[in-house]
């Protein structure tokens, strides 16, 4: 029988992002093209640069309740007409507000490209906002604050950012607004928001698919080139850094008695993808840290101790700063001695990392690229993503191949100046982090005290 030499695998060719082709309409919209063979459902994607700092303070959570009523009723069509229309086009249509700006997302199948854009030009330049549908998403809207309360994740994350940004700061309040709020928005100031902010200049629509025998730019043109251009000169406070709490180095325990778990949210102020030293390091710390089961977190607290589901570490990038985060939720007869354990973990980072923890974070991220951007909307999804942070597609090209050169002198030095910027591992163990819990104040409390990690403020679940 004659051997057969086992094949040599070789390690994967360097990847880059799909090439896009750009062009510039004359009323300020940027369009980029991309084209994927085989991809029949296209993806099309707006970037809109619109800040929730934009909004009225008195009417915060406008901008979302503009955003779900964009297709409910156009000059020429009713709610219900045109939610047919999409239908009968197979157009799948979506919006939302978030910090990084208004994103409108539409999919459809290739033969209706053509359609499904004058769909999104009446949606785009003439929407209605019939008082009815207006009303019945601000019905909708603080019904979710109501479930938003009472759900730990979302409780605890409220309580979080109330916390770690200065109180005047946008940052610190919820993205779809208060009751107080969102209470008060009426039709006519979703109309006026609209209105003044969602106009042509400086969007990126991007459309992502097989576009043989397509010429998107000139149906792009034909549909949105009319789309009123809007001042190019207003203050754009997405370029706005975030004001942090004086105080944000503390913990906040929010009391809810019974809870069978406590949910645990820790933060300190991270990088943006301008970062000293390159944005590379950070997406592999997160990873090593808490990014997958075998991370050094759930090590721990999941498989040695059996405290948690899962807990998840991230650097999460603004398009000026950032925070990096820890969450998850612990057993509730763990709550302290899970605190102390993450405290340490994290702190224990200035420390370093191993060289095989390095390779672990840097193969998963680069060598799952590929399949990451395998699809039209996942294409279309990180060009408007790239766009509403001041940059290009080429940014994901260019850090996967600086992510081939991080090593563990780069990830250590990394965390270092992470750790110093947000003044973590000075003074008493724990100072630097935001530490919000929400659990059983009257079960905890105590033990909590005894770590010794600083002054904690119960705030009662109202």
């Amino acid at each position: 029988m004659t051997a057969v030499a086992r094949p040599v695998v070789a390690p994967p060719e360097p990847w880059d992002f799909p090439e896009g082709h750009t062009h510039d309409l004359p009323n300020g919209l940027r369009l980029i093209t991309y084209d994927v063979p085989g991809q029949y459902v296209l993806s099309v994607r707006l970037g809109l640069p619109v800040s929730l700092r934009d909004e009225p303070r008195e009417r915060e959570g406008v901008a979302s309740i503009m955003a779900r009523t964009l297709d409910e009723g156009t000059a020429n069509h009713t709610a219900e007409e045109f939610a047919r229309l999409l239908e009968r086009k197979g157009v799948s249509f979506g919006a939302g507000m978030a910090d990084a700006g208004l994103s409108i997302d539409l999919d459809v199948v290739k033969g209706n490209l053509e359609p499904a854009l004058d769909l999104l030009r009446q949606i785009l330049t003439e929407p209605v906002f019939p008082q009815a549908e207006v009303a019945r998403q601000v019905r909708t809207r603080l019904a979710e604050i109501e479930q938003e309360r009472s759900v730990a994740a979302h409780r605890a994350g409220l309580e979080f950012v109330r916390t770690f940004y200065a109180a005047d700061d946008r940052s610190s309040r919820p993205t779809g607004g208060t009751r107080e709020t969102v209470q008060a928005i009426i039709r006519d100031d979703v109309a006026a928001f609209h209105e003044k902010h969602v106009v042509a200049a400086g969007v990126t629509a991007v459309v992502a698919g097989d576009l043989e025998g397509l010429d998107v730019p000139d149906l792009v043109e034909s549909a949105l080139g009319g789309w009123q251009k809007g001042p190019t000169d207003r203050p754009r406070h997405l370029d706005h850094a975030a004001s942090l709490a004086a105080d944000r180095g503390r913990i906040v325990l929010v009391s809810r008695p019974g809870s069978v778990q406590t949910e645990l949210v820790i933060g300190a102020p991270g990088p943006d993808r301008s970062v000293e030293g390159g944005w590379a390091p950070y997406p592999v710390l997160g990873f090593v840290l808490g990014g997958s089961p075998n991370a050094r977190v759930d090590a721990v607290l999941r498989e040695e101790k059996g405290y948690t589901y899962g807990i998840r570490s991230s650097f999460r990038p603004r398009r000026r700063g950032g925070v990096f985060l820890t969450s998850g939720s612990v057993r509730a007869d763990s709550t302290a001695e899970s605190l102390r354990l993450l405290v340490e973990i994290l702190e224990g980072g200035r420390a370093g990392f191993s060289d095989k923890e390095v390779r672990s974070g840097v193969d998963f991220i680069a060598k799952t690229a590929p399949g990451r951007y395998a699809t039209a909307d996942t294409i279309a999804d990180e060009a408007v993503g790239m766009a509403l942070d001041g940059r290009t597609t080429a940014f994901t090209t260019a850090n996967l191949r600086d992510l081939a050169t991080v090593d563990r002198a780069r990830v250590d030095a990394a965390y270092a100046r992470f750790a110093d910027g947000a003044g973590i591992g000075t003074g008493a163990p724990g100072a630097g982090w935001t530490i919000v819990m929400a659990g059983d104040a009257s079960e905890h409390l105590e033990s909590l005290r005894a770590l010794g990690l600083g002054d904690i403020t119960v705030v009662q679940d109202t």
